[in-house]
């Protein structure tokens, strides 16, 4: 009897937060979800679905959604293509490397909130860094990044890749040191070159690796919203209100909580879809023995 209960007293201090921090929430947002709380009486009605189909009525749900793929496209690619690169060439474990490495993930430590504020003097109209330096090549300029709809979800997807292509690095390195080195020195000795043992041995054997730095990335470019509070609150013109942006204004401005709960189940349950099929494609013939 020890043997049975023991594992599962060391897992429910766990267990407990998971149920109360993620499955209660879930379950709570779906329950919220069948209700109208526009409606100020001490019983909301029940509504069952038309929350959802108040959602899918809404051009602003639909422009939220549509930003947020292109914010996901311009973080996520970028972000793990650079963070392969930056643990591809800082590989070597030494000095140099090791000051590098933590140059690179120093941004991952700031917090959001305080990286939006270093970047809205960057990002300032004539005075900012980055039209001071445009301007010693191309002129006097006077760029408002972030007030334009055309640069604003630019501007932004530029701060989400700088701060977590660092974080992911590490994963890759990690990844790049449980590769068997008898596996490339084979490759070599056949007569492979270096490119090809990048991208016929080293690459796939990274597949669990990419599998989970691509999840992970997913997740940050839907969860982190901070730097949008902060910087644009949306704008211009909704043109960088994402969804956990979108279901924040309606749970907190509007008090709409139950189409808000609506949006966050169709969110989760897309995120759960993708994680599921990412996993399954990415990690497919990854396994190998050392």
């Amino acid at each position: 009897m020890r043997k049975y209960w023991l594992p599962w007293l060391i897992l429910s201090p766990s267990l407990l937060f998971l149920a109360l921090f993620t499955y209660f929430p879930l379950l709570r947002s779906v329950y919220d979800s069948l209700f109208d709380t526009r409606i100020v009486s001490n019983d909301a009605p029940f509504v069952g679905l038309g929350n959802f189909v108040r959602l899918l009525d809404d051009s602003v749900f639909w422009q939220s959604l549509f930003n947020n793929l292109i914010y996901i496209l311009l973080t996520v690619i970028p972000g793990v293509t650079l963070a392969l690169l930056l643990a591809v060439a800082l590989w070597e474990n030494h000095r140099i490397n090791r000051w590098l490495r933590t140059a690179f993930f120093f941004p991952m430590i700031i917090p959001m909130v305080s990286a939006a504020a270093l970047w809205l003097f960057i990002f300032m109209p004539g005075l900012g860094m980055l039209d001071h330096y445009l301007a010693q090549l191309f002129g006097p300029m006077n760029n408002n990044w972030l007030g334009r709809s055309n640069s604003a979800l630019l501007a932004l997807a530029l701060i989400g890749v700088w701060k977590f292509a660092g974080y992911y690095m590490l994963f890759f390195l990690a990844g790049l040191q449980g590769i068997p080195a008898s596996t490339r020195e084979a490759a070599v000795m056949e007569g492979a070159t270096s490119t090809q043992v990048f991208f016929k041995v080293t690459l796939p054997l990274l597949r669990p690796t990419i599998s989970f730095v691509v999840t992970t990335a997913l997740i940050y470019s839907i969860t982190q919203i901070d730097h949008v509070a902060v910087m644009t609150r949306g704008g211009p013109d909704n043109a960088t209100t994402v969804l956990l942006y979108y279901i924040q204004n309606l749970a907190w401005d509007t008090h709409d909580l139950g189409k808000a709960s609506a949006a966050t189940f169709l969110t989760l349950v897309g995120l759960f879809v993708f994680s599921l099929v990412n996993l399954k494609l990415l990690e497919r013939g990854a396994h190998y023995e050392r």
